[in-house]
């Protein structure tokens, strides 16, 4: 459905940022849950390993999923971690566009969204998020093979 955040769940890895100051702890029995195996921070021993840091931004919570299962879409699983936080999920779309990410909303949705992106000492930071209008400089409009996704104009 959305390109890279759906594409081979077995590569392994997942980077999302979350709209808010969240405990590592609580991300990842978020996580937990949603994919019904074992969380755990990096350097401990579980079925998936989870690293949890904080930033600046409108996104300041950092999250890291190594060991991201076979079989599950990473949009569907952000949407669920999304829904069980309460708080918005941005992760990679599929397009070159830096700017450009998925944002899972606490009810669910998934929309194709752009973002400011700040590099710090922490980490990167992302601010003003907007709609995906297919105007943003480099923005490729439409999502995989020209499917439109809410926030996009037809």
């Amino acid at each position: 459905m959305f390109g890279m955040a759906d594409g081979d769940p077995a590569s392994g890895l997942w980077n999302w940022a979350l709209g808010n100051r969240i405990d590592p702890d609580r991300v990842r029995g978020a996580l937990a849950g949603t994919l019904d195996r074992s969380v755990v921070p990096l350097g401990d021993h579980g079925a998936i390993l989870c690293d949890v840091y904080h930033v600046g931004g409108d996104f300041p919570t950092l999250v890291d999923v190594f060991l991201a299962p076979a079989g599950v879409a990473e949009a569907t699983a952000a949407s669920a971690v999304s829904v069980r936080l309460g708080e918005a999920v941005l992760l990679p779309d599929d397009t070159l566009d830096p700017t450009r990410y998925v944002l899972a909303e606490p009810d669910g949705t998934l929309r194709l969204v752009h973002v400011d992106e700040i590099e710090t000492d922490d980490g990167t930071e992302r601010r003003n998020v907007r709609p995906c209008t297919g105007h943003d400089p480099g923005c490729g409009g439409a999502g995989p093979g020209g499917k439109q996704y809410p926030g996009q104009l037809p």
